[in-house]
């Protein structure tokens, strides 16, 4: 099949499983689109939401629906099918049982329990042809974005820690309040992208400082939400106790699962222990500095105001981040550091 009509595919499945970043902790979103022979694209589908039918089930049974089951001759998966019994069925299991011959994966499972599909679908008798976007380097971009896509809940199964975004916003002097009887200095654009980053991720971080200051709400406006997901996480560091109760009381009301805690270090496990996969710090400059100096961030945002121009955002990342899919930024690489932990 020609590569291009395998790239047309995976930027199918790629967008599929974007649309749901931040409704499927603690799996990752995962998208999958089947081909006929020509490589002409039949359905494509994605995971929806833990407990849920995965993407392969999803695009199986979509295209049985439509019986077109039996012109599938190719599947294109974001990530390697899985090949153990949880809430559902194993994926490589049903694509074995499907008509489909070829096999292309973005990137391995990290995730020790649920990899062994490669095998799986290569095992005899009946064992499928299986392709890797690693082997083809002129697939390259795609896979880079298949790899983006898992980044949190990778490193989560890996690491045992949640992937952090810092959102910071600076004012044309360079400063983090608003004016005052504000909430925001920043202009429209950079508001939904606020929000689009809160839907997409399952729990935020902040700090007793802004609380206390400006009792934020947390919520997703401007962009519509998952729904329904999962409550999200609200992690207060509060080293002196100092979080009101009633704000506690409100933002549980709200939804939220509320946690304080006095231990900044300890928060990426915290969270991880929770089944976070991606969470967001929106915080002061204080908290914003603790958790530069302790090397907690996988990736940064800065949201620039400019006297006359629109503003600028800028990624630091640590690795091939998911922000890509947030920003406008998907197919630019963002500033790398080494070292991430």
């Amino acid at each position: 099949m020609p590569l291009a009509r395998v790239g047309r595919g995976y930027r199918a499945a790629i967008d599929a499983a974007s649309a749901y970043i931040g409704a499927t902790a603690p799996n990752p979103p995962v998208g999958c689109a089947l081909l006929d022979r020509e490589g002409r694209i039949l359905v494509v589908a994605a995971h929806h939401r833990a407990g849920t039918p995965h993407a392969e089930a999803r695009a199986l049974q979509e295209a049985r629906e439509k019986g077109l089951l039996a012109q599938a001759h190719t599947a294109l998966v974001t990530l390697e099918p899985c090949n153990h019994i949880g809430r559902t069925p194993p994926c490589a299991e049903a694509l074995r049982e499907s008509p489909v011959e070829d096999i292309w994966l973005g990137v391995e499972d990290p995730h020790a329990i649920a990899a062994g599909g490669i095998a799986r679908l290569r095992q005899q008798p009946g064992g499928r042809n299986v392709y890797r976007l690693a082997d083809y380097p002129a697939l390259g971009a795609y896979r880079r974005d298949c790899e983006a896509l898992i980044a949190p809940f990778a490193r989560r199964v890996v690491t045992g820690r949640s992937w952090l975004t810092v959102k910071q916003a600076l004012d044309v002097n360079g400063g983090m309040i608003p004016p005052a009887g504000r909430t925001t200095f920043t202009d429209h654009d950079s508001l939904v992208l606020a929000h689009r980053l809160r839907r997409a991720t399952d729990a935020i971080v902040t700090g007793i400082g802004t609380v206390l200051a400006d009792r934020p709400r947390f919520n997703v406006r401007h962009v519509a939400d998952h729904e329904p997901r999962a409550p999200r996480l609200l992690v207060i560091c509060d080293r002196h106790g100092r979080t009101p109760p009633d704000y506690r009381k409100a933002m549980t009301q709200a939804g939220f699962n509320v946690q304080v805690t006095d231990d900044i270090a300890g928060v990426p496990a915290r969270l991880a222990a929770h089944g976070v996969n991606w969470a967001m710090v929106e915080a002061g400059p204080g908290l914003l500095r603790e958790i530069d100096r302790l090397g907690l961030w996988d990736d940064w945002l800065t949201i620039q105001q400019h006297a006359a121009q629109p503003d600028t955002h800028d990624i630091r990342a640590r690795g091939v981040s998911p922000l890509r899919f947030l920003t406008g930024l998907e197919h630019e690489t963002p500033r790398y550091f080494e070292g991430a932990s």
